[in-house]
């Protein structure tokens, strides 16, 4: 296993101190929560496998490759597959074609076709910036954002199915099992804050996406660099409060008498690591209680803040909130951060099969204040510059329509649009081109690794070099092929 800060080789038969949790099993949390404890109870508690090395927080801070531009990131997931041809990416030889048969190679849900009805994009573009990029009516806020924005349009995956794709996109493989891009930016780097997850995720209120926390695991890693699961409001993470009836104080001293118990047994046993992390787990759990509710105490924001990100709004409280959150998450030193727009299945997300009109309509809106808050606070705050926002689906959708009848569009891993803001991103860039009718990237393709290699990058991780050493392999997020960033992006 090799990471930022390692500079020994790995071990094939023995365990390293950052594989100790991933023999633990369970515990609280799924032990994604054990081992942020901060280092100097583990100083004081355990050693490594080895029996003599003091042991380390798998989440403490670690030092990048190279400097690093971003701190943090927030990827925006549009679960479902948003339009490319009807949000960013321009096509005005589409409106003509509405409604005429046309050979074009598509690959979707409904399997391999050569030709297909076009539906022509539903709403009108113009010109925001001085950049002049072309933005679909369906997002007047994040027009205003364009010049801190740089879109990639001409992203390409490995698969036009959900499970899959969300799999592609998260972990870069379409099976499960791998560690997801979170896990590996808190592999690499750590957590700047000891007493909140180093990877949070929050879901929409209908649900989660297709394979759930696969989408989020930490595959062959240690559990603690799994994402954790966290709401905007009321109880941030579940079966974290205290028992009724359970003071604080008496919470501490039966915590105090069990990790006396347990600290007294691990003097006899100091390579017992499943101990420790036990021990950890706890003291993590308490002092999350306190931690955890206050990063969600939005009565701090003001009230412009809070209406910046449309929260208190009917359409955008839910996603707002959320994106708030990420902030106030950001400032807490929390590495990786991601947000799901849309749960379930069909319209619950941006799976527009149906139809375009009502499905995007219902989801930009929900979306694109927040988000163009998120971008404009973080510059006001002076965050941007060190926060990576990353945009997208796991896909986008084909030009032609599906069915006989109707406006909604199939699934398309040949050619679509993404966009990433901050953490040294170039504003008022875009990159890459699909042909004529938005079908397939054609100029500069860029595939989903080369994305994940962009945002390792960015926060200062070589992912070429970033590694985990596994079933005979030092396994990468970019594949042992490796992959190149997004040069054209970086400034």
């Amino acid at each position: 296993m090799k990471n930022a800060s390692d500079s020994g080789g790995s071990q094939f038969c023995g365990r390293t101190r950052r594989e100790f949790l991933w023999e633990t099993g369970g515990g609280f949390t799924a032990t994604a929560l054990a081992g942020m404890l901060g280092d100097s109870f583990f100083a004081n508690q355990s050693l490594a496998a080895d029996g003599a090395t003091k042991f380390e927080s798998p989440l403490a801070v670690k030092k990048p490759h190279f400097k690093a531009k971003a701190k943090s990131v927030i990827f925006l997931f549009m679960y479902g597959g948003p339009s490319q041809v009807e949000t960013f990416d321009y096509k005005p030889k589409l409106y003509p074609l509405d409604g005429k048969t046309i050979d074009v190679k598509t690959f979707g849900r409904g399997g391999r076709k050569s030709k297909g009805r076009v539906v022509g994009p539903k709403w009108k573009f113009k010109r925001y910036g001085k950049c002049g990029k072309m933005v679909s009516d369906l997002f007047p806020h994040l027009g205003t954002c364009v010049d801190d924005i740089g879109f990639i349009h001409s992203m390409y995956a490995d698969s036009p199915l959900h499970g899959s794709a969300l799999l592609n996109m998260n972990s870069g493989r379409v099976l499960s099992g791998n560690p997801c891009v979170g896990t590996w930016a808190t592999y690499g780097l750590g957590s700047e804050n000891q007493n909140l997850p180093g990877f949070v995720v929050m879901l929409s209120k209908k649900g989660g996406p297709i394979s759930g926390a696969k989408n989020w695991t930490s595959g062959y890693m240690p559990a603690s660099y799994q994402g954790t699961v966290v709401k905007a409001s009321g109880t941030p993470i579940l079966d974290l409060a205290r028992p009724a009836g359970v003071s604080k104080e008496a919470q501490r001293r039966m915590l105090d008498q069990l990790n006396h118990m347990n600290s007294a047994h691990l003097a006899d046993h100091p390579t017992n690591s499943n101990l420790a992390a036990r021990i950890a787990s706890y003291e993590l759990a308490f002092n999350m209680q306190k931690h955890a509710p206050e990063a969600v105490d939005f009565n701090q924001e003001s009230e412009a803040t809070r209406k910046l990100y449309g929260v208190g709004e009917s359409r955008t409280d839910d996603f707002g909130s959320k994106c708030l959150l990420a902030r106030r998450l950001v400032e807490r030193g929390v590495r990786f951060i991601q947000i799901y727009s849309g749960g379930a299945h069909n319209d619950d997300n941006w799976d527009a099969h149906a139809g375009m009109e009502r499905n995007h309509t219902f989801h930009a809106g929900n979306t694109d204040k927040p988000i163009a808050g998120l971008i404009k606070d973080l510059k006001q705050r002076g965050m941007l510059d060190e926060t990576l926002i990353v945009w997208g689906g796991e896909f986008g959708r084909q030009p032609t329509a599906e069915y006989a009848k109707g406006t909604g569009r199939d699934h398309n891993s040949y050619g679509f649009t993404m966009f990433m803001a901050g953490g040294g991103i170039k504003g008022g860039e875009s990159v890459g081109k699909t042909d004529e009718l938005g079908a397939h990237a054609i100029e500069n393709r860029f595939h989903v690794k080369n994305l994940h290699a962009t945002m390792l990058t960015q926060m200062g991780l070589d992912p070429n070099k970033l590694s985990f050493f596994y079933n005979g392999l030092n396994q990468k997020l970019v594949g042992v092929e490796g992959a190149e960033p997004i040069h054209q992006l970086i400034s």
